[in-house]
Order: C-alpha cells, then structure tokens, then sequence
C-alpha cells in the first residue's frame, strides 16, 4: 500500500510516490478534440501541441492561476497521470496528499477532494503548498519559531509564515510564472510590433529573464510574426529589456511580501531577521530575485536547493510523517 503526493500546480503536475520519489513531472496540459471533447493527450506530448494545433485539436491548461479552471479535464489528467504510476503495479486504494495555493476556497478544496476519490483514493489530504514548500525546503516548521517561505509558481505567487507547524499568515497573488511570459509578449508586441507565442515568452524567460540590474550587452534572437507586415519576423532583444518587462511584476510581489511581513508578530518578525526567506518555485530561478527582494525587504534571502520539486519533496516528508498534516 503506497501513499501518493501530487503538486497539482498551474504550470505542473508532480506526483511523488512513498518509497520511490517524483516518478511524473508532466505540464498541466491536456489537449482534447474540440468536437467530441475526448482527451487525446496528456502532459508533455499535449503541451508540444500549445499554439500548434489543427483547428480540431484544442491544447488546454485546466487551472489557471493556482485554480481549477476546468474540473473535468482536471481530473481527466489526474486520472491519465495516476493510471501510469497504477500501471506499475503499485497499490490498489492509495492515501492521497494533494497540494494547492493557500487562498483555495472550501468549494474548490471539496471538488479536489471528490475528484481524487472518484480515481480511487483511500483518503484524501489537501495541504496548502506553501506550508508544503517550506517542509520541502528543509525548513523546520514544528517549533515554535518563525519560517517564511515565498512559493512562485506558474499561476499564483503564495507567501507564508509558518510556526508551530501551521501558517501563522499569508496572501496569494496571482502574480507568477504565466504572468512573466504574458508580460514579456505584451513588451515585445508593443516594442517591436512583433507577435509572440507563450512557448517562446517562456524561453525568453528561462534564457535570460531578470528582474535586478540585466545586462544590455546579453541578447537573444526571437522569432514572431510581424504585426505590421503579417510576415514571420526576427528580432533581438537583451536582458536589460526583459528585465524592464518583468520588474514592475516583481514590485507587486514585494508589495505583497511587504504586507504580510507587517501583520505579523514581532517575535515571529526577529526570527525572519535571523533566518532569511526561503524562495521556491519554478520563479525563483529567474536572475535577480533574490537581490531585489534582499534590498527592498533588508532580510536575507535563500533560494532552496530545487525550487521546482520542493512541493513535492515536501508532499514525501510530510507522507512519512504524518503528523505534519492537519487533520
């Protein structure tokens, strides 16, 4: 009998599995056929079809923004993925431990938990992801001590103070990794008149995204359609612009930080001072985080050893130690 973790994340799905680690990191994507609404992809091979599809197959994301945007397909996913991990011969009813941003309604919470259980489950765990992320980071967060973690995903940014084991505070912004690349799209169009897809904004992203001092000199090619001609176009552009099309982004979320780091404690407060935030999440590897927020927050800032499985790392823990869970 294996209990299973999944970081159900907007840009991600990871499912851990006890005694044998992530074993699925596919994209949350699912491609149908817009006629018969049939599934006829799932993760990596649906999203090679994002922005390439016949007008008969459609690429879609089921959540958007940390939430479920479409539950049917939501859980058409889960059930392809889980039926892999099945298909190893693993167990028959598992317990399951399902993550999701913090600012979840209970309406949300509750369709999460009908879909796992309509796929089998013995019994279902919903944990808030940055609780999760800092189990994941390392963090130990059941003494009585203050742990801040800031989790940027792809579809919500989740910042949280933890001690004693639970959230003493936090916000979600929906402000995170699809935002950058939208920003980046919008810099492009309105710089250059050129058209970009969101596979290439997240290219640029990945190769030179910045949000403190980019460089003018480091430059990459793109290529898009020319909005003026309607031709394919080439254009370059450096690290310094993409750092002028993320930054206002990045101030929000410091905004964001700002806030929650007001309304707590001043016990909890002395502690951050002494440990840092940790950063995770698959924004935390963008250029420059972590010395904008050590400036704009005067705290010292740690981006944790692997930003983008340390929801699931910390779904593992927390499946070994079941007492991390809140019951």
């Amino acid at each position: 009998m294996r209990d299973i973790g999944i970081d159900l994340g907007t840009a991600n799905v990871l499912i851990y599995v006890k005694g044998e680690g992530i074993v699925v990191n596919e994209p949350t994507v699912v491609a149908i056929d817009a006629d018969s609404k049939q599934v006829l992809a799932v993760g990596k091979e649906a999203n090679q079809m994002l922005g390439r599809t016949p007008g008969k197959v459609k690429a879609i994301k089921p959540l958007k923004d940390g939430v479920i945007a479409d539950f049917e397909y939501t859980e058409a996913m889960l059930n392809d993925l889980i039926s892999r991990v099945k298909g190893k011969g693993l167990f028959s009813k598992p317990r399951i431990l399902i993550c999701c941003p913090s600012n979840i309604t209970s309406v949300e919470k509750n369709a999460i938990k009908e879909a796992a259980e309509r796929i089998g489950a013995k019994k279902v765990f919903i944990e808030e992801e940055p609780k999760v992320a800092a189990v994941g980071a390392g963090m130990d967060i059941e003494k009585p001590s203050g742990n801040m973690v800031i989790d940027i995903g792809g579809g919500t940014t989740d910042i949280a103070i933890l001690s004693l084991g639970g959230i003493v505070n936090s916000a979600s912004i929906k402000i995170a990794g699809n935002s950058f690349d939208n920003a980046i799209v919008e810099y492009v169009k309105n710089k250059y008149k050129l058209l970009i897809g969101e596979r290439t904004a997240e290219d640029i992203k990945f190769n030179i995204g910045n949000v403190y001092n980019g460089e003018k000199n480091k430059k990459i090619e793109i290529k898009g359609r020319d909005l003026s001609t309607g031709l394919p176009s080439m254009v370059e552009i450096s690290e310094k612009e993409v750092e002028e099309s993320l930054k206002p982004l990045a101030q929000e979320i410091i905004k964001v930080v700002k806030s929650v780091l007001e309304k707590t404690p001043p016990e909890l407060s002395a502690d951050i001072i002494d440990k840092g935030i940790v950063l995770t999440g698959g924004g935390a590897l963008i250029k420059g985080f972590p010395e904008l927020f050590e400036e704009e927050l005067k705290v010292p800032i740690f981006i944790a050893e692997s930003p983008l499985t340390c929801v699931a790392e910390g779904c593992g823990i927390m499946l070994e130690n079941l007492n991390l869970i809140d019951k």
